[in-house]
């Protein structure tokens, strides 16, 4: 049972689970700079780090505690861990690294190992490997594209909300309906080539990503059409132009465990600025 350190990289947007409250798929990297997956973390974990008594943020903060593999018949994937103290007693919260000199700092940790090559990286998620988390470069980003999904959660999650919290009390002392964290009504995906010109589509499940529709759709007094565009502006119009992009992938079990033809998601994107040739950062 490792104690490990844990530079955390990736919170995925939130799901409803029957057996905890929402959820979020945390990952990260080890002090080697191998991948690692710690789940099942809680949506309450993403409200903030305390390091002596101070918040900080969750990404790019380092965490230590105890973890145990999950390579089972639930979860083959060898990056799954689960925390042995579900209510993270264990846990030492350490440094953040900050986006200082166009994020030197995290480009030490996270670029180590850059995968390019999409049919490379497919082949490796089979067996014996079953590769699951990586940094991926493409060779280039074609657009953002923007598909409308359902309003909420499907009826199973939706039942979801007649459940009781019992961590959640009401003024008499009550268990109240807990409230549940709405569900983003669009998926957006990044349409891109690798190396060797292979195009891929996939959705970016990043937190990121969600908070940043709803923050421009309160600012936009629920005008959905100025949301989305603000979501594109700043993921395609800037990001393209401005920004050198790395992918964070990671399988889906359910789609990785039936072979699917490519069981990879966007789960978080890295945008250090571009840079001109000789920098000194």
């Amino acid at each position: 049972m490792p104690r490990l350190e844990v530079l955390l990289t990736v919170t995925t947007y939130p799901l409803p689970s029957k057996n905890y409250t929402e959820l979020v798929c945390t990952a990260g990297m080890l002090r080697d700079g191998t991948w690692i997956r710690i789940y099942p973390i809680p949506l309450s974990f993403l409200n903030g780090l305390k390091r002596d008594g101070v918040l900080q943020p969750t990404k790019y903060s380092w965490i230590e505690l105890d973890l145990e593999p999950v390579r089972n018949s639930k979860d083959f994937r060898p990056e799954s861990y689960t925390p042995r103290h579900k209510d993270f007693r264990d846990l030492v919260v350490g440094e953040h690294i900050k986006t200082v000199r166009n994020w030197r700092f995290r480009k030490d940790w996270c670029l180590k190992d850059v995968w390019t090559n999409m049919t490379d990286l497919i082949e490796a998620s089979k067996d014996p490997n079953f590769k699951s988390l990586v940094t991926f470069k493409p060779a280039k980003i074609h657009r953002l594209e923007v598909e409308e999904t359902d309003e909420d959660w499907n009826s199973v999650y939706a039942e979801l909300d007649k459940q009781l919290d019992i961590f959640s009390m009401d003024k008499e002392g009550g268990a109240k309906i807990r409230k549940r964290v709405k569900k983003v009504p669009y998926k957006f995906c990044y349409r891109f080539e690798d190396e060797t010109g292979r195009i891929s589509r996939m959705m970016i499940e990043d937190w990121e990503v969600g908070m940043l529709y709803w923050k421009a759709l309160e600012r936009a007094n629920g005008n959905r059409e100025i949301a989305v565009k603000k979501v594109v502006q700043r993921y395609q119009d800037i990001f393209l132009a401005k920004n050198d992009i790395y992918l964070f992938l990671g399988t889906t079990k359910k789609f990785h465990a039936k072979n699917a033809p490519n069981p990879f998601t966007i789960i978080g994107v890295f945008y250090p600025l571009k840079e001109s040739q000789g920098s000194l950062f």
